[in-house]
């Protein structure tokens, strides 16, 4: 591959991963459209900001687990730009830099589309704090003195940041308000996002564990890496269920079809236990959560 080519630069935003930031944002509209109150240009905004959020994410963690000693060329999962030398340094500071000033421009543009529409109940201080935490979850989560993703709160920080901030702010920005139903849904699409962060660190456990990388798999060990993505998986069913108490029926019972094919990924992941291997669970989980993510929506534009 040629260095800095446009090719280096989509391995490294990892399209097959963007499907984590569009879900909550498409989930938080069908409930605004659903109550009356879709707004597409906010709905547009906001995904635009999440999309390029979570790329700068992906540039920030290729170049610093590289740098920590996380990802090596050898590395069991997909490949990463910079640690294969698809990318320059100077290439991928400049790349994230570009990214970081595209996210804060669609963020200010929703803030002012916000402010003249006059949808924000605080004058904009929410939507400014939500905005400045979701960039530095961007830095935070990999790089700094004390990153997010090797402390254990790398999962915790993935339920808060591609479940309950971009879904409740998403329909918080087209109806000014928000509701339970709202935060249930958002905490759902948190916990499905989390099962592909979980097979990749159920995957990595020996090479994180070597370089101090302390997730909660190599803190609690194996069987609760096993365990703990099929949990994840249920809990977000059960909070669709839970839709059923406000009258969504469709919003909670289409959902119900994701469990098909995460079952099984999830009894394949457990009998392939470890290696390459399990990079194949790892697609399985992106199309998973994808189609939980197409079900979900239309189940919620259905009522």
């Amino acid at each position: 591959m040629t260095t800095n080519s446009f090719a280096a630069w989509v391995l490294a935003v990892r399209p097959y991963s963007l499907g984590a930031s569009m879900i909550p944002v498409a989930v938080g509209s069908a409930l605004a459209w659903s109550d009356g109150g879709f707004r597409p240009v906010a709905a547009l905004l906001c995904l635009l900001f999440a999309v390029l959020a979570q790329c700068t994410a992906n540039l920030v963690n290729d170049l610093w687990d590289f740098l920590r000693g996380a990802d090596r060329p050898d590395r069991l999962g997909p490949d990463r730009a910079f640690a294969k030398g698809y990318i320059t340094l100077p290439a991928m500071k400049t790349g994230i830099a570009l990214f970081t000033l595209a996210a804060c421009a669609a963020g200010c543009g929703l803030l002012f589309w916000s402010l003249h529409h006059g949808v924000l109940r605080f004058g904009g201080r929410e939507l400014v704090a939500a905005g400045v935490l979701c960039i530095l979850f961007a830095y935070l989560y990999t790089a700094g003195p004390w990153p997010l993703a090797y402390h254990g709160l790398g999962d915790a920080a993935v339920v808060a940041f591609f479940g309950l901030v971009p879904a409740c702010f998403t329909y918080y920005l087209q109806t000014g308000t928000c509701s339970r139903p709202v935060v249930v849904a958002a905490a759902a699409c948190g916990l499905v996002i989390d099962t592909m962060l979980w097979v990749n660190n159920f995957r990595d456990r020996a090479e994180d564990a070597r370089c101090g990388k302390r997730t909660i798999v190599v803190c609690l060990g194996e069987r609760v890496g096993r365990w703990g993505y099929l949990a994840l998986g249920v809990a977000a069913e059960a909070l669709c269920l839970s839709l059923l108490l406000d009258g969504r029926l469709w919003g909670a019972l289409l959902p119900l079809l994701y469990g098909i094919p995460f079952f099984r990924t999830w009894r394949k992941m457990i009998r392939i236990d470890h290696g390459d291997g399990l990079n194949v669970c790892l697609g399985e989980t992106a199309r998973n959560m994808l189609l939980f993510g197409v079900l979900f929506t239309i189940g919620i534009l259905l009522g």
